[in-house]
This record gives C-alpha cells, sequence and structure tokens, in this order.
C-alpha cells in the first residue's frame, strides 16, 4: 500500500464509468483471479500440514515373545522419549517455515502487481498510439483530398497526389500495426487479470501521472517494503530454527521398556523386567549438522548485507531516471507538442489557401507526427521507470 502511495499521483483520474477499470482496481482484480497468485497461495496448506507432521509424536512399540526356554511368554512395551526438546523445536521449524511461506506470497503477490502496473500502462500507450495514428490517417486522408481537388482545378502536379496517396497509405498501414500492438497489449493485461484475452475493457486511470518521486522517501520505504529482504528476514528466522533443532538432535534418545513375563516354572508363574534403552553417540554426533545449519544462516546474513546494498543502489538509480523521464515528458506535453501543433496547423491552412506546395507540408505533418510519437515514448519510458522503482522498492 505504501508503495502505490508513492508511486500514485494525486491527480490521476479514476472516474467510475460503465466497464471502465482504474489501475488499483485492475490489481485487486489481480489479487483474487490471477493464476500465478492462485498457485503460490496453494503452498500455505502444504506448510500447514508440514507443521501437522512436526506435532506427531513416537509411536509406542509392543512386542510378544514365545520361546521354548523358560520364561516361555513375554509381552513388552517401549515408549520412545524425546529428549532435548525435539519435539519443540521442529514445531519451531515448521512454523518458521510457515511464516516464511507467507513472505514468499507476498513477493509473488508484489511481482504480479508490478506486471499488472507495467501492461496497464502498456496498454494505456498502445491505445495513445493507435488515435494518434488514426488522426494522422485523417489528416492523410484530408491532404490528399486537397490535393486532388487542386489538381481537378489545375494549380497542383499530378505528383503531389500521388505523394498524398503514398503519405495516406503509409499512414493506414501504421494504423493497423497500432491496431495489432493493442490487441496484443489488451490480450497481456486480461491474462494477468484472470479474464477472457478478448476482453475489452475502458481503462479510467490517466496516463500522464504527475506523482513526484523522491530520492529519500524511496531509500527509506525500501528498506522496509522490499519483500526480498522479507524472504530474506523470514529465511533467516527459520534457519536460526533449524540450528536449535541441530544441536538438540545430538542429545541422545532414551527408550524405557517393561517386560511381562509367564510360565517359568518352577521358579514363578509371572514375572516381569524393566530396561532402558540409550544411543550412545560413538560413532555419529551430529556435530556436523550443527555447523551446516550455522554457515547456511552466515551465509542467508551475508546474502542479506548484499542484497540490502543492491537494492539501495537500484532504488537510488530508479528514482533518478523517473524524475528525469517525468521532466522530459512534462516538457513534451506543456511545451513541444503543442508548438508542433501549431506547426502542423499552420501548414495545413498555407496548403489548402494555396500558399505552399505539399513539399513544404508533408515535412511539417512527419515533425509533428515524429514529435508527438516521441511524447508518448516519453510518457511510456516515465511509467517503465515507476515500474522500475517499484520493482526495486518492493522485490
Amino acid at each position: 500500500c505504501a508503495v502505490s502511495l508513492l508511486l500514485s499521483a494525486p491527480a490521476v483520474a479514476q472516474v467510475a464509468t460503465t466497464n471502465s477499470l482504474t489501475l488499483n482496481a485492475a490489481m485487486e482484480r489481480a489479487l483474487v483471479a490471477n493464476a500465478t497468485i492462485a498457485a503460490a497461495r496453494l503452498r500455505g496448506p502444504i506448510n500447514v500440514a508440514g507443521l501437522a507432521v512436526a506435532r506427531e509424536r513416537l509411536n509406542p512399540e509392543a512386542t510378544v515373545e514365545i520361546e521354548k526356554e523358560a520364561p516361555k511368554q513375554a509381552f513388552g512395551f517401549a515408549v520412545p522419549l524425546e529428549l532435548g526438546g525435539k519435539r519443540a523445536k521442529r514445531i519451531a521449524v515448521s512454523e518458521a517455515t510457515i511464516r516464511a511461506g507467507e513472505a514468499d506470497i507476498a513477493a509473488t503477490v508484489a511481482q504480479v502487481r508490478n506486471d499488472v502496473r507495467r501492461a496497464y500502462y502498456g496498454m494505456l500507450v498502445a491505445d495513445a498510439r493507435l488515435m494518434l495514428m488514426n488522426e494522422m490517417r485523417d489528416i492523410a486522408a484530408r491532404v490528399r483530398d486537397t490535393a486532388q481537388q487542386r489538381f481537378d482545378a489545375g494549380s497542383a502536379p499530378r505528383l503531389e497526389v500521388m505523394q498524398a496517396q503514398l503519405t495516406l497509405a503509409s499512414a493506414e498501414n501504421e494504423v493497423m500495426a497500432a491496431q495489432g500492438n493493442g490487441v496484443a497489449a489488451r490480450a497481456q493485461l486480461n491474462a494477468l487479470l484472470g479474464q477472457p484475452l478478448d476482453t475489452v475493457t475502458t481503462l479510467s486511470t490517466a496516463l500522464d501521472s504527475e506523482a513526484p518521486v523522491t530520492t529519500e522517501a524511496a531509500m527509506t520505504l525500501a528498506q522496509t517494503a522490499s519483500t526480498e529482504l522479507m524472504v530474506l528476514d523470514r529465511q533467516i528466522e527459520t534457519q536460526r530454527a533449524r540450528i536449535a533443532l541441530a544441536q538438540a538432535l545430538r542429545v541422545p534418545d532414551v527408550t524405557p521398556t517393561a517386560t511381562l513375563t509367564h510360565d517359568a516354572q518352577p521358579e514363578f508363574t509371572y514375572g516381569w523386567r524393566f530396561g532402558v534403552a540409550v544411543t550412545l553417540p560413538l560413532l555419529t554426533s551430529h556435530r556436523a549438522s550443527v555447523t551446516v545449519e550455522q554457515s547456511t544462516l552466515n551465509q542467508l546474513n551475508a546474502q542479506r548485507q548484499a542484497t540490502l546494498i543492491r537494492i539501495s543502489g537500484a532504488v537510488t538509480a530508479a528514482a533518478v531516471t523517473v524524475q528525469t523521464q517525468r521532466q522530459l515528458y512534462v516538457r513534451y506535453r506543456d511545451e513541444i507538442v503543442p508548438q508542433a501543433q501549431q506547426v502542423e496547423a499552420l501548414a495545413q491552412d498555407a496548403y489548402q489557401l494555396g500558399q505552399t506546395g505539399i513539399a513544404t507540408l508533408l515535412p511539417a505533418l512527419q515533425a509533428t507526427r515524429d514529435v508527438r510519437l516521441r511524447s508518448l515514448d516519453a510518457v511510456s519510458q516515465f511509467q517503465n521507470a515507476l515500474a522500475d522503482l517499484e520493482r526495486a522498492l518492493v522485490l
């Protein structure tokens, strides 16, 4: 939630309309319907079942002996006793494993949320690109019609008509490519949301998010919200429990036995005997198991420290990239694109009035198209930078 608040803009439009989908609604739907999250959650019952296994106690043993020598019958009963708190420490390991599994699920959820963010804005960019291509096709069609009218009136050569027709054909081709990209982006988002791939949904969150992100806030959040660090912390906790269990396994177990004997005439009819069996740690003391578990804990601690350093570098770089990409997009939106559109409008008016030829109009149209496409690329890179920052923060 904190990461979402950091990366969301106060001015983002989230108006609920019919069949509309905001970014937050998309993420909530993914939490319920995403197949990857559902599969990850199935790990929970496995870990709970492991806890039930850890709580089991050793079964007693019953023996029956029938012999030719006296006593002729013997009925024995033995109860193994685990010393050193082995059962309690097995339970502690299983409980720590459950908590580690919950951290793994949280990491999976964070990854899916990041994928949804990328797919959501990828679809928005694809729709915006398609809208731009349709607009450029319409402009090219009007230019073709104007060139045809001027040619019919004898004020323009046939070459201008052919150039306008070529521009229109190229624009129609780009519309077709943009439509294909839009279908692919929609299928990717629908797959993450667990709905039919051809589901048509109106995305209502604005593409140009205005969220300012500071490096200091991102660094503070990374140390508390990173699921990678959370997973490592839970693994370290589990490993400490394993060390305690390995140390407990070095304590020998005791098995008391009680036996009822019968038919040992003439000495007695019924008799008894008691005994105790103890495992002697002469050949194997399980010290090596403790060393293995301790070495694993040392490795996990070193891995966590290295991960923290890596995350700090990644978050700093991502935050700087977000700030830079936002500045680039804002300049495109507020300065460059409006100026390019003014140039385009003036060029179209001049051509329609016969003041210029098509050789002047087409480069102006192409320049405006390129500027608007670069503007879309800038906002796309800005959203990708936000997604990279989110990944560095929580994954």
